[in-house]
């Protein structure tokens, strides 16, 4: 009865956190779709990749959910002046932006300032960009940020490639 008990138990865990990821993905998704535009754009103008720069600001707002995405409007966790007082009489660290608009491009203009800039410039590779960043210090944990970075790319990239069917799928139609 014990050994069945904790089998329940183990299967329930792993299905709750199979639901977990799913609708965190869901939420990824959303946030991707809805910020794609905006990071062509400006990967076009800055020479960022797209998926790099979706990838950098869904996981430092957490998929725009973030207390300094929600508040702020800081979508990269960039560090800076705000207006902002919580009920201690605290401030943030994180820099306040008019709307997300102008976070996106805050990240693309503090890249370009970056030693390494001129190097990756117009290089696809976001990996190539992500070690960068990380030997940079973007991150205080960079491993770890390493990896998530790059598992979004991934997720980036392929409903990009979805978008793109989609889109010449309804050109046809």
């Amino acid at each position: 009865m014990v050994f069945i008990k904790k089998l329940l138990r183990r299967k329930v865990l792993i299905i709750g956190l199979l639901a977990l990821m799913c609708t965190a993905n869901a939420q990824n998704s959303a946030y991707i779709s809805n910020h794609l535009f905006i990071a062509t754009i400006l990967s076009q103008s800055y020479g960022i990749p797209a998926p790099l720069i979706l990838a950098v600001a869904s996981v430092e707002s957490s998929g725009g959910n973030g207390p300094a995405a929600k508040v702020l409007n800081n979508h990269f966790g960039i560090e800076g002046k705000n207006q902002i007082v919580n009920k201690n009489g605290h401030k943030s660290r994180y820099k306040q932006y008019a709307n997300e608009i102008a976070s996106y491009i805050d990240f693309c203009k503090l890249m370009t300032r970056k030693r390494f800039y001129s190097q990756l410039k117009n290089n696809a590779n976001p990996l190539a960009w992500v070690k960068a960043m990380s030997r940079a210090h973007y991150s205080e944990s960079p491993e770890e940020w390493e990896q998530k970075v790059m598992s979004v790319i991934g997720n980036v990239k392929t409903q990009m490639g979805r978008d793109f069917i989609s889109q010449r799928l309804a050109s046809l139609k």
